[in-house]
């Protein structure tokens, strides 16, 4: 575990999220390598939720705190590594459980039925992020089956700073075991999907890829077709400068030609771009997408919310910048994120065509105190415009501080 202490952070929740190339323990037998990486977080936050009036100007303030994991859960990885025939194979299981308890007796855990009611909440399970195979070689690229991580919003959150940190939405922590960091404001939750995608071999620093993915049934009871997803880079080194351009895509139709669907047919389409690029110890983000039925990405979840259920499409768009610089073993953030959506899916109370605007802003300190730990604090403003009625609008403001292991 040799790698630089500057970079550790977001090479090591990178290695998290992707394939746990970084190992904490390894072995090899009978022609196949093992290795075991992870990562645990724990947190306290406090958190001040105002909603306004904007019709009198009344407002209502709470306040509460939170033990809480951050934008990761805890995270195991198990990954098989060998070779064959001339292919790189490779499978990778993890697991995600995480410490976070909405139990009404103190230290039992969420889902233990306390209350009586004799129901278990599904979220006391363990996440299964990665449950993949994938081979190929250099030369011809990768074919990848399984679950994983998704192509579209794949780099933009690899690259959020609060990726390690807790971010805005904090409140979401339990029952999830996770914020949303700056999901919801300025991208879109990219997820762990069913696919099957291609990889084609890296040609000085240019990849793409491509895949099928298992379709959401956002308009109705019928889907045809698979999802598609793709994505393309270009990543550049220097002696003083280096960096990543990126492009995705994410498309998906419904036939919806059967009874109780609203509509004949339906489709949803986004786009994005990306650019991150680093001078010396400062490194900048820029990106954007833009989404027609792809669901309201306010809330983050793609396709969820794609249309009003009589063909009119959510219009969604969204922007994020990053700004972070390095002090020795600190790295200090400043992050912007907005997004919109206008137009298609109805929310309680609002209008035929609401509007609904989130933005939020992240300042956070990220101290490597070794090789293995590192120590965050963030602070985390955030504004929602007609999140649910359009008289009110509502702000949110959460410090948080913690730590983050990964080994």
């Amino acid at each position: 575990m040799n790698h630089n202490q500057t970079v550790r952070p977001l090479l090591f929740a990178m290695l998290a999220s992707l394939s746990g190339a970084s190992q904490a323990v390894s072995f090899t037998h009978n022609d196949i390598t093992l290795d075991i990486n992870g990562t645990i977080n724990g947190f306290y936050v406090n958190r001040e939720a105002q909603s306004i009036n904007r019709a009198t100007g009344a407002s209502t303030t709470t306040n509460n705190s939170e033990l809480t994991n951050g934008l990761l859960p805890g995270w195991i990885n198990f990954v098989a590594t060998t070779q064959a025939n001339g292919q790189d194979i490779k499978a990778h299981f993890s697991f995600a459980p995480g410490i976070n308890n909405n139990s009404q007796t103190v230290g039992l855990p969420i889902g233990n039925n306390a209350g009586g009611a004799g129901t278990t909440n599904p979220y006391s399970q363990i996440d299964t992020r990665n449950v993949y195979f994938q081979f190929g070689n250099s030369s011809w690229g990768t074919l990848k089956f399984g679950r994983d991580i998704g192509l579209f919003g794949q780099n933009i959150i690899l690259s959020d700073m609060t990726l390690i940190g807790v971010g805005g939405t904090s409140n979401a922590g339990i029952p999830y075991n996770t914020t949303f960091g700056m999901i919801g404001h300025g991208y879109m939750y990219t997820g762990f999907q069913p696919q099957i995608t291609y990889t084609t071999p890296n040609l000085n620093g240019l990849q793409a890829a491509i895949g099928i993915f298992q379709p959401s049934k956002f308009a109705g009871d019928e889907t045809k077709a698979p999802g598609i997803q793709g994505m393309a880079s270009y990543d550049w080194k220097g002696s003083s400068a280096s960096g990543k351009l990126w492009t995705g895509f994410v498309s998906q139709t419904t036939s919806c030609s059967v009874s109780p669907c609203s509509t004949s047919s339906f489709s949803a389409n986004g786009f994005e771009l990306g650019a991150k690029a680093g001078f010396g110890n400062f490194e900048a983000v820029a990106y954007a997408f833009t989404g027609s039925g792809l669901g309201l990405s306010t809330v983050g979840a793609q396709f969820y919310g794609g249309s009003n259920g009589a063909g009119n499409k959510t219009d969604s768009d969204g922007y994020f910048l990053q700004g972070t610089y390095k002090f020795g073993d600190t790295k200090v953030g400043l992050n912007y994120g907005e997004n919109k959506d206008k137009n298609g899916y109805v929310l309680t109370g609002a209008s035929p065509m609401n509007s609904i605007k989130n933005r939020a802003y992240t300042l956070g300190v990220y101290h490597s105190l070794n090789k293995f730990i590192t120590l965050v604090g963030e602070f985390n403003d955030e504004k929602v415009t007609n999140v649910s009625d359009t008289n009110y609008d509502n702000k949110n403001r959460t410090l948080s501080f913690g730590g983050i292991i990964f080994f």
